[in-house]
């Protein structure tokens, strides 16, 4: 069942978790990282450098940049393509699954707390 929320609510939300992710210290990814990271886990693989700029309308370089940040953090993982060693996969890891699960907790936390 869809959640109907005015402009102001949903930016009350948004702005709930943001606050909430600094206070854990989870550190900090730019929109963009959160754009790319939440494409890994919700949208069935593969995904390469490649496709995911086609998606966000950016340069492979910027994926990239974002790629090496978040491999850092151990959010996502780099593989070369077994049957085309041109193209490098995205993968996801462990870390990343508990990163973004941590977060939709926040969110749902945050969402219950609207109404009150």
């Amino acid at each position: 069942m869809p959640i109907e929320l005015t402009a102001s609510q949903a930016l009350g939300l948004w702005h709930r978790v943001a606050l909430e992710q600094v206070r854990q210290g989870e550190g900090d990814l730019t929109l963009r990282q959160m754009a790319i990271l939440l494409h890994i886990y919700l949208i069935p693989p593969p995904h390469t450098v490649r496709a995911l700029a086609a998606t966000l309308g950016v340069t492979k370089p910027v994926i990239t940049r974002a790629l090496d940040t978040m491999g850092e953090k151990g959010l996502v993982d780099r593989v070369r393509d077994d049957t085309d060693r041109r193209n490098v996969l995205i993968k996801r890891t462990v870390g990343g699954a508990l990163y973004l699960e941590k977060l939709g907790d926040v969110i749902r936390l945050q969402g219950r707390d609207l109404g009150a």
